[in-house]
């Protein structure tokens, strides 16, 4: 018997339903692959295990959920108590920005509530951070929240970032409009790769204006497109990250009108007592960034 299926099964029993099952699963599965395996389960024992709609156990179904229950019901528990009470590891995906400028003091926080904390830290792009999260690659990330999550992920957002531009601070524009106003905008733009959120949102804001302008340089943070505007590449496309300061020798130009760039958490299933606490302080600490804006 195949012990996937039959946790699969356990939890389709315990929420009662394949659907409600997906979304509380701690870890990502699709809701075809649930109704797959449960359905390879129930074609291995020749029997069904429950009915469908509306939904409930069949005799077999019950007797097989009370034995399997106590199992599965209490693996977190045991895992707890062989890692001495409480989960210690923890691996965190993020932009190279929130790996540097914020999770070394976090970290230091959390550290003093859980001692023997060991963290692996990945770095990554919004779209390889979802992978990574899907996979078990990553617990956490921390990353631009774009679309309603998948199955068995949770997230919460924490920071909206405006839109900037960034010129040379010799550059003769003090108003992103003044760009808007001509017939064709010559100058680069610099930014991240095109998938990510803060370039879908440049060119939908565009669109809106009837203003074609697209990436000529495309580099791979938001460190190198300040880089490349002050070594006089081009126009780069950032955000307003609160306490951040930009080179003196740029200039930012607000960009009014167009959709923020929303930075949030995402994680798997349930929350272990650890994850809590880097949830709280990330909340914590965008609430604090927030404040100073």
């Amino acid at each position: 018997m195949n012990i996937h299926h039959l946790e699969l099964f356990y939890y389709v029993a315990l929420y009662g339903g394949i659907t409600e099952a997906v979304r509380k699963i701690p870890y990502g599965i699709q809701q075809p692959a649930v109704s797959g395996q449960v359905a390879q389960l129930e074609e291995h024992l020749g029997v069904i295990l429950f009915h469908r709609r509306p939904f409930a156990l069949t005799p077999a179904g019950e007797k097989l959920f009370g034995f399997i229950q106590p199992f599965f019901a209490n693996l977190e528990a045991v895992a707890n108590d062989l890692q001495g009470g409480q989960a210690r590891h923890l691996s965190i995906g993020a932009s190279t920005i929130v790996l540097r400028d914020h999770l070394p003091e976090l970290m230091q926080t959390v550290r003093k509530k859980f001692p023997a904390l060991k963290i692996a830290l990945r770095e990554g792009y919004q779209a390889e951070l979802e992978v990574s999260l899907q996979r078990g690659d990553v617990d956490l990330a921390v990353t631009v929240l774009e679309k309603k999550s998948a199955p068995g992920i949770h997230s919460v957002a924490l920071l909206e970032l405006p839109l900037v531009l960034l010129v040379e601070k010799s550059s003769p524009l003090t108003a992103a409009e003044q760009l808007w106003r001509r017939d064709k905008i010559e100058e680069p733009l610099i930014c991240l790769p095109s998938v990510e959120v803060v370039c879908k949102n440049l060119q939908e804001g565009l669109r809106r204006l009837g203003v074609d302008w697209f990436p000529s340089l495309e580099v791979s943070s938001i460190d190198l497109i300040e880089t490349y505007v002050a070594t006089g590449f081009g126009i780069g496309l950032s955000v307003l990250v609160p306490k951040a300061r930009p080179s003196p020798a740029l200039r930012v130009l607000p960009l009014p009108g167009f959709a923020p760039v929303v930075v949030g958490a995402l994680w798997r299933g349930r929350s272990s007592p650890l994850l809590k606490a880097f949830l709280a302080e990330l909340e914590l600490r965008a609430k604090r960034l927030a404040s100073a804006a």
